[in-house]
C-alpha cells in the first residue's frame, strides 16, 4: 500500500521539485545575490503564515471530512474558516515585513501577500482532490503548477524588471491559476449535503494546529531572520541555495510517501485501532530512512559537483560543510512530521505537537543566537540541526505515550550500510574524472551511487525491489 501511494503521488512531487530546482538555477543568474536573498525571506514568512492559514486546513478537513464522497456542507464551512483567516495572516504579513525588510517593506509586503492569496487558493482545492481519491487529476494539476512556476517567473523577470518582487509575484500567478482550475474540477464531484463536522469540531481540532504552526516558526524560519538582522540579504541566499539544494531530493522522496500515506494511517487508526496503525507507521518509517538516507548520501557526496553545476560563480565555494548539516535537519524534520507527528493527528491531539515544536523553536532560536554571529551561515544550518534533533526527540516523547511506533531497527542498519557504500561509490567516481567539467563528474558520481544503491537494495529486500520493478512497469504503461 504504502509503495503504491509513493508511486501514484511521486510524479507530481517530483515535476513541482523539479521545477523548483530549475528555478532556483535559472533566478540565481538573473537577479543578485542580495534580490535572490529577499526572494527567499519572501517564501519563509510566506510559508512560516501559509502553514497557520491553510496546512492546518488540509489536515482538519482530511481528518473530519472523509474521503471519497466530499458534501458541500463541509466544503463550505471550511472555505468560510479559509477566507477568515487568509484575511487575519494578511494583516499578520504586513505587520512581519515591516520588521523583517524595513527598508524596502512595501515590495515585501505585497509579494508575501500574493504569495497567501494564491497559496490559500491552491491548496484548498488540492486538498479537495486528495480526499476524493482523484489521484491521476491531482498529478496533472501539480504538473500545471510546476510549469507555470518555472515559465512565468522567468518570463516576468525577462519582460519587466529583475527584482524579487517580479519574481514572487510570477510564481503567485502560476499557484493562482493551478488553483483555479483545480477547484473548478474539484466541484464538479462534490455532493450536496451537510458538514460532516461542525464548527467548534474543526476549531477544536484546527486551534492548536495555527498555535503549533506560530511557535514553529523558530524550528523552521528563525535562523533565516537572524541571519538578516546579523548580516544581510546575501548572507540569507548561500544559506537558501543551500538548503534548497540539500533538501528537495530529500523532501521530494519523503512528501511522496506521506501524500497517500497519511490518510490511510488515520483510516487504520479509526478501523483496526492503534496497534495496526503503530505498525504501519513503523513500515512507514522504515521505507521513508530507506529511501531518503542513501539520497542524503550522495547528495553529501556530490556537494562540490553540485554547486559548481547549478549555481553561478559568486555561490561556489561557501557551502563547506552546509549540506551534511542541512541532510541531517531535513531527515529528523520528516521522520518528526511524517511519523511521529501523524500519530498525535490520528489521536486527533494536534494540541500535544505545540510542546514538542515548542522545545524545538526555542532551541534553534537559542542557538541561532549563539551560533549565527561568529559562524555565518554554517551557524544558522547547525541551529537548525539542533533545533530540528531537539523537536523529534520531544515528538518521539509525546508520541509513545499515544501509540507506541516499533522501530525497524534491521532496516535502517541495513539503511545505514547501503548509505555508506552508495555515498562512497559516488564520491570515488566523481573523483575519479577529477578536473573534468562538472556535469560529468556528477554524471558519473550519480551513475555509480544509483548502481551501488539498487544493487544493494535488491540485495537486501529482493521482494520489495520486484515489487517496485513490476508497479513501476505498470505507471509506465498506463503513461
Amino acid at each position: 500500500m504504502l509503495l503504491r501511494s509513493t508511486l501514484i503521488y511521486a510524479p507530481a512531487i517530483l515535476l513541482t521539485r523539479i521545477s523548483a530546482l530549475l528555478l532556483l538555477v535559472i533566478v540565481t543568474r538573473l537577479i543578485d545575490q542580495t534580490e535572490y536573498g529577499l526572494l527567499t525571506l519572501v517564501v519563509t514568512v510566506g510559508e512560516m503564515t501559509d502553514v497557520a492559514v491553510t496546512n492546518w486546513l488540509r489536515i482538519a478537513l482530511l481528518r473530519l471530512g472523509g474521503k471519497g464522497d466530499i458534501s458541500r456542507g463541509s466544503l463550505m464551512l471550511a472555505g468560510r474558516v479559509l477566507l477568515a483567516s487568509t484575511a487575519l495572516a494578511l494583516i499578520i504579513s504586513v505587520v512581519a515585513s515591516a520588521v523583517v525588510v524595513p527598508e524596502r517593506w512595501v515590495e515585501f509586503a505585497i509579494a508575501v501577500c500574493s504569495y497567501l492569496i494564491a497559496g490559500s487558493i491552491g491548496r484548498f482545492a488540492l486538498t479537495v482532490l486528495q480526499m476524493q481519491q482523484r489521484h491521476s487529476v491531482y498529478s496533472m494539476l501539480e504538473f500545471l503548477r510546476a510549469v507555470l512556476q518555472l515559465a512565468l517567473p522567468i518570463g516576468a523577470v525577462v519582460l519587466f524588471q529583475d527584482s524579487f518582487l517580479t519574481v514572487s509575484l510570477g510564481s503567485s500567478l502560476g499557484v493562482l491559476i493551478a488553483g483555479i482550475v483545480a477547484g473548478i474540477m474539484a466541484s464538479r464531484r462534490v455532493v450536496a449535503g451537510p458538514p460532516r463536522f461542525t464548527q467548534k469540531e474543526f476549531f477544536v481540532l484546527g486551534v492548536p494546529l495555527v498555535i503549533m504552526a506560530l511557535v514553529g516558526f523558530g524550528l523552521h524560519s528563525a535562523e533565516r531572520v537572524f541571519l538578516k538582522i546579523y548580516y544581510d540579504a546575501g548572507a540569507v541566499a548561500i544559506f537558501a541555495a543551500a538548503y534548497a539544494l540539500a533538501r528537495q531530493p530529500i523532501d521530494m522522496v519523503a512528501n511522496s510517501i506521506n501524500m497517500g500515506a497519511f490518510p490511510e494511517v488515520v483510516s487504520r487508526f479509526d478501523d483496526d485501532g492503534p496497534a495496526a496503525s503503530g505498525r504501519l507507521l513503523s513500515q512507514l518509517m522504515a521505507l521513508m530512512i530507506r529511501l531518503c538516507l542513501p539520497v542524503a548520501a550522495m547528495l553529501v557526496a556530490l556537494s562540490s559537483d553540485i554547486t559548481q553545476l547549478l549555481l553561478p560563480p559568486q555561490y561556489h565555494g561557501r557551502f563547506g560543510l552546509l549540506f551534511p548539516i542541512i541532510a541531517f535537519s531535513v531527515l529528523c524534520a520528516n521522520l518528526a512530521s511524517f511519523v511521529y507527528g501523524t500519530v498525535v493527528h490520528a489521536h486527533k491531539r494536534p494540541w500535544l505537537l505545540i510542546i514538542a515544536n515548542s522545545f524545538g523553536s526555542v532551541a534553534t532560536i537559542a542557538l541561532s543566537v549563539l551560533l549565527i554571529p561568529p559562524m555565518a551561515e554554517v551557524g544558522a544550518a547547525l541551529a537548525l540541526a539542533g533545533g530540528s534533533l531537539v523537536g523529534l526527540v520531544a515528538c518521539i516523547i509525546i508520541s509513545e505515550r499515544l501509540t507506541p511506533v516499533p522501530v525497524p531497527w534491521r532496516d535502517i542498519g541495513i539503511s545505514i550500510v547501503i548509505s555508506l557504500c552508495t555515498g562512497l561509490a559516488a564520491s570515488l567516481a566523481s573523483a575519479v574524472l577529477g578536473d573534468a567539467p562538472a556535469i560529468f563528474s556528477l554524471a558519473a558520481g550519480g551513475t555509480a551511487g544509483a548502481v551501488v544503491f539498487f544493487g544493494l537494495t535488491w540485495l537486501f529486500y529482493p521482494a520489495a525491489a520486484m515489487l517496485f520493478a513490476a508497479k513501476l512497469r505498470a505507471r509506465l504503461r498506463l503513461a
